[in-house]
């Protein structure tokens, strides 16, 4: 009589949910984000993102050997620099934080966790974007190309398994791609940014890198905007055709359409970073008791990954792996 039943009965116990259940979460599907800062003694809080820190070297190590422990398969690595320039010059430094960073993990660990570097020059900038700038200040796309190229070599050089463009000028995972095969550094991946969105989401993050905009400018520019999903599938193609191995949209949440759009075109790896907004927003109604955080995280991760994501990137990957056991 009423046919629905059937699935009722199936939702009668949690072990009768778990074996039917479409989408599992585990462990293998998260990666972690972590930041390390040169020149610090001892790990730094980040105030809006609670339970992260900037790390020292020695922490961060202490850290990624929590997160192996843990199941967890990689990072990625976030440089906080003590000199910031016009040129972004720490991020090519060979002897910069990330990289002396990557080799104290790649020495610990090995090919047990799986390192990846953000490829940017955000962090390194004292005018807070992405790129080098014109003399009327706006970024340079092309010679911007030019210094990721270097940043992508040295990352690789330092032991990066993939690099990960975020800055979203055009052609740059074709210059990188470029660069590290001319450098005999084939094997090293690409993770390209290939939707990232000009979002208001992004705010905690910028704290913990320590980046101002200049002038109170944005990234809009250069960035998707919020309104648009097409223009963001045309970039992904462009990533796919420069020689991208993985692909990622972010930010997660507020963009499951794009995911559901760039998984039914795309059968590389997807990738979703589940942003510092939508980790703090969690937090803070956690803390004031509206929410139960943890089965809130776990809800949002697995929507994620419902919504066809293969990795999130989250700074929630160490409770969420403890939690999932």
């Amino acid at each position: 009589m009423f046919p629905q039943r059937r699935l009722r009965r199936l939702r009668r116990t949690p072990a009768l949910r778990r074996m039917v259940a479409e989408t599992v979460l585990t462990p293998d599907d998260l990666i972690a984000p972590l930041f390390v800062r040169e020149g610090i003694d001892e790990p730094q809080p980040i105030p809006s993102l609670p339970g992260v820190v900037q790390h020292t070297r020695a922490s961060l190590t202490a850290e990624v050997k929590e997160l192996v422990d843990l199941g967890i398969p990689a990072v990625v690595l976030f440089g906080v620099p003590e000199r910031k320039d016009a040129e972004g010059s720490g991020a090519s430094d060979p002897d910069g934080i990330v990289q002396v960073a990557l080799r104290d993990l790649r020495d610990a660990f090995g090919d047990s966790v799986v390192l990846v570097t953000d490829l940017c020059l955000d962090e390194y900038t004292d005018h807070g974007h992405c790129g080098l700038l014109t003399p009327s200040g706006a970024v340079d796309n092309d010679a911007t190309l030019d210094r990721y190229a270097e940043v992508a070599v040295v990352q690789a050089e330092a032991g990066a398994d993939i690099v990960a463009p975020s800055g979203m000028m055009d052609g740059q995972v074709a210059a990188i791609r470029d660069a590290l095969d001319e450098d005999e550094f084939g094997e090293v991946a690409i993770l390209a940014y290939a939707a990232k969105y000009a979002s208001a989401l992004y705010g905690p993050f910028r704290d913990a890198v320590d980046v101002e905009i200049a002038d109170g400018g944005d990234r809009k520019a250069y960035q998707q905007d919020v309104r648009n999903v097409r223009e963001s599938l045309e970039e992904v193609r462009a990533d796919v055709l420069e020689g991208a191995d993985l692909l990622m949209v972010k930010p997660a949440l507020s963009y499951l359409d794009v995911i559901t759009r760039v998984r039914a075109e795309h059968d590389l790896p997807l990738a979703a970073y589940h942003v510092s907004g939508e980790y703090a927003m969690i937090k803070a109604a956690a803390a004031n008791g509206w929410i139960d955080g943890e089965l809130v995280a776990l809800e949002q991760l697995t929507a994620i990954k419902r919504a066809g994501a293969d990795l999130v990137l989250t700074y929630l990957a160490k409770e969420a792996a403890a939690a999932l056991g």
